[in-house]
Order: structure tokens, then C-alpha cells, then sequence
């Protein structure tokens, strides 16, 4: 992995977060192996791209990288632990280490003094009962895994796991309610519960768009004028899809029920943009055939333009 993530991704380190997935679409787009094949240096740049998307498209691992809390490959780096005191420096933050008040004790401590030692009790003998507080976690994942389902493992601050269960279709920024998972209750009251929001990495290829899927695919001359059966990806594997002759870029085909499982169980669709695109080298023989064919057949597609500007 790089030293500098940002600069593995071209952006700058005050870049927006919305500049950063640009950035990694872009170089997704042009890196990725589907359309690089047999081509290492490509697939390890891809990598590295991935890599560095993973920490500086997600808030929190940004955060704490450009702290130095993590390195580049987002492991842990040694440190002192610190809090933020308002007052003194630029920004009205300063921090300060808490190395050596260890030994002040912790918030058992504090609910023990507050509410008694004897299990919870109140004055009066009367027990102490509080539900527990929600507590609140970001799941970042793939793509495909928002839109087909998966299942997940959150890692908590102390070492224990949360399993999720990510259903088919779940959304940019939606927030699953897991009951019981959160902060355990005082004197035997219930749990809080864990609210996770998900996030969505962009993917190279699909784009969504509601529970339709977008995705832009690129045809030959020849497949244009006199149309043909393409490959195209969807989400659930590639399927071959009729072009009609005489195609123009621009022109949208819709795949029925290759979209994303809505609610009332029904499908989406996956609409396909096709963009005619020409040989990277202009032979002798298409040179000639199309220099016949215009002085033969030459056409003007700009005229409708013209007449209503």
C-alpha cells in the first residue's frame, strides 16, 4: 500500500467526500480487471485504488487516518489516548493525554456511588432501573451485497462482534434497528438497541437508480449499423441482449426483472446505455468504405438542431 492514500486516489487532502468516490469511480472505471484482462499491473492498481478508497470513503477511518491513528493500510498505530478540552488553540480544541489518571476508575465506579453498591439500590431500598442506551454503528459495503443481501460482522470498541444480516435491496444511508444489541440495562431493565447505517461503496460498472439498475455498455461500429447480440453484466451474472440496427449512442435498452427486489417482491429493471464507440485505429479498408458510402449517401444529423436553436 502507498504511504499517501490521497495521492493513490489523485485527489487532494482537503478533497470533498463526494470528489473522493468521483475520484474512485473514475479510476474503478478504468482499472478494473473485467476490462483489463491478463493485465497484472492493472489488477494491482486496481487493488491499491480499492485499498484506499476503503479508508478515505468512510468518515470515521478518514478521520482517524489523517489523525495518524491508522496507517495506510488501517491497521491500529501505538498511542497515547487522548480527550478534547474547549479552550486555548485555533480551532477552540486542545488535546491532552489521560496517561496516568488510569487509576481513578471507570463509570462502574460512578453508578456505584450515584446509586449505591448494593445491586442497584436507591434510598428507601427501592431499585434503581434505566433501559440501555442505543448504540449507534456504520457498516460499510459492497455494492452487490446492498443490492443481492449479505451478512455481515461488526467488530465492537471491546472486542466483542455484532452479526447483521443485510437485506436484498437496502439502501445508501438507511438505518437497520437490531433490538437488544445495544448498551446493556441497569438494575435489570432491558437493552438499548444497536442502530447500524449502512453505507454503499460505488461500484466501477453498476450505477442505481430507485430499483432500477444503471449500466452503461459499449458497442462496435459495426454492431450499431447492423445490430447484434452483446454481453451485458447485470447483478446477478452477464446476459446477452438484442441491439437493433441502425443504434445511436445514447439509446437505452431495458432488461425486465434484472433490477433490485423491491419490497412487494417485484423486480426492478436494469436499463442499458449503449455508446457506440469506434476501432482504436482506423484501417485502410474502413477509411475507404466510408469515404464511398458518404459521397454516396452523406446526411446531415445536426440540420434538426440548427432549425430549432
Amino acid at each position: 500500500m502507498a504511504d499517501d492514500l490521497y495521492s493513490v486516489l489523485g485527489v487532494v487532502r482537503t478533497a470533498k467526500a463526494e470528489d473522493i468516490a468521483k475520484a474512485y469511480r473514475k479510476l474503478a472505471k478504468k482499472l478494473h480487471p473485467d476490462l483489463n484482462p491478463g493485465d497484472k499491473a492493472a489488477e494491482d492498481k486496481f487493488k491499491q485504488v480499492t485499498a484506499a478508497y476503503d479508508i478515505l470513503g468512510d468518515t470515521e477511518k478518514r478521520r482517524r487516518y489523517d489523525l495518524g491513528e491508522i496507517d495506510a493500510s488501517g491497521q491500529e498505530r501505538p498511542q497515547q489516548r487522548y480527550y478534547r478540552e474547549y479552550a486555548g488553540s485555533e480551532d477552540g480544541a486542545r488535546y491532552r493525554s489521560t496517561a496516568g489518571y488510569e487509576d481513578l476508575g471507570g463509570f462502574s465506579d460512578l453508578f456505584g456511588d450515584l446509586f449505591g453498591r448494593g445491586a442497584g439500590a436507591r434510598a428507601g431500598g427501592q431499585r434503581f432501573a434505566m433501559r440501555g442506551q442505543d448504540a449507534q454503528y456504520r457498516l460499510e459495503i459492497d455494492f452487490l451485497e446492498a443490492v443481492n443481501g449479505a451478512k455481515k460482522r461488526i467488530t465492537l470498541p471491546d472486542g466483542g462482534t455484532l452479526d447483521v444480516t443485510i437485506p436484498a435491496g437496502v439502501e445508501e444511508g438507511q438505518v437497520m434497528r437490531l433490538k437488544g444489541k445495544g448498551m446493556p440495562g441497569l438494575g435489570g431493565a432491558e437493552a438499548g438497541d444497536a442502530l447500524v447505517e449502512i453505507l454503499v461503496k460505488p461500484h466501477p460498472v453498476f450505477n442505481r437508480e430507485g430499483d432500477d439498475i444503471v449500466v452503461e455498455v459499449p458497442i462496435t461500429f459495426d454492431e450499431a449499423v447492423l445490430g447484434g447480440k452483446v454481453e451485458v453484466p447485470t447483478i446477478t451474472g452477464n446476459v446477452f441482449a438484442t441491439v437493433p440496427p441502425g443504434t445511436n449512442t445514447g439509446k437505452t435498452l431495458r432488461l425486465k426483472g434484472r433490477g433490485i427486489k423491491r419490497k412487494n417482491g417485484k423486480l426492478g429493471d436494469e436499463l442499458v446505455k449503449l455508446t457506440v464507440v469506434m476501432p482504436d485505429r482506423i484501417d485502410e479498408d474502413l477509411k475507404a468504405f466510408a469515404e464511398e458510402w458518404r459521397g454516396k449517401h452523406r446526411y446531415d444529423p445536426r440540420r434538426k438542431h440548427r432549425e430549432q436553436a
